[in-house]
């Protein structure tokens, strides 16, 4: 059968229409021989391959195909029953994948906030127990900073002069630091930094506003906000503490075939996401 043609399996009565090529990926597995008409096992019923198994399970096994990534909902559970499936169809480096429960299942990831407002300046900390969302959120906010005149400070931007963009902090892989509001320095000038936080374009200076920013921006991104309390009260620090199913990334296979070989699959697992 060409690569280019169209094959249609019924699955446990599930129907799935997909190229050859992508039943291919690996020739030495029970599919790609089913499409050489290489497996008896597998019966052309009104041009419709007849598989007698698990129909669910089998759309996870054509994702993988077509991705060549392994990529399961947050609440799956059936790691064994689709290791068993992969086996049947003779795609060994997706079932050793599987046996791997905990590579693949999501784990929880916990952040916090801490927010506290002193005089003309807001101050932020974050706190997360994952090192690689701490590195997106800073690269997502920035702050802006200029000397600015004393008239009219209370104006989006006081002045012509241009702001500096300024990375955050890193006080270590885990957090991060930031402020914004207005410093007097000498005179009738003062330091005025805003912050900015992508995809949003404004560069706010209100504590307050900005502090909303972020909230939201969590939320967007899958975390949920579970508690709030105060956690230095001279200070006023406000704490929010959010959490969130993360799934870890970066598994796939990458299946090779050696030229003038016998069309054996090869298959490598891609560096999995470190959790720190």
């Amino acid at each position: 059968m060409s690569s280019r043609e169209v094959v249609v399996l019924s699955v446990g009565g599930v129907r799935f229409v997909t190229w050859a090529s992508t039943l291919q990926q690996f020739p030495e597995s029970r599919l790609a021989r089913m499409v050489n008409d290489d497996d008896r096992e597998f019966k052309l019923v009104n041009g419709e391959f007849f598989v007698d198994r698990d129909g669910a399970l089998f759309s996870y096994i054509m994702d993988f195909l077509r991705t060549l990534q392994v990529s399961l909902p947050t609440d799956f559970s059936d790691y064994q029953r689709l290791q068993r499936e992969a086996e049947f169809y003779g795609l060994y480096p997706l079932a050793n994948l599987l046996s791997q429960e905990h590579l693949l299942k999501p784990r929880l990831e916990i952040l916090e906030v801490h927010f506290s407002l002193q005089e003309m300046q807001a101050f932020f900390r974050i706190f997360g127990s994952c090192s690689t969302t701490i590195e997106v959120l800073a690269e997502q906010i920035t702050v802006f900073t200029g000397q600015q005149s004393g008239q009219g400070w209370s104006s989006p931007f006081p002045s012509q002069k241009p702001l500096v963009p300024l990375p955050v902090e890193r006080p270590s892989h885990h957090d991060l630091v930031f402020l914004c509001g207005t410093e007097y320095s000498a005179g009738d000038q003062f330091v005025a930094r805003y912050v900015s936080i992508k995809p949003d374009k404004r560069k706010l200076i209100n504590g307050t506003n900005v502090l909303g920013l972020l909230l939201d921006t969590l939320l967007r991104d899958g975390f949920r906000l579970i508690g709030t309390r105060t956690v230095a009260s001279e200070e006023k620090v406000e704490c929010y503490t959010f959490e969130r199913m993360k799934r870890a990334a970066g598994l796939d296979i990458m299946a090779n075939q050696t030229s003038g070989s016998s069309g054996a699959a090869q298959a490598k697992r891609s560096q999995v996401q470190k959790w720190k």
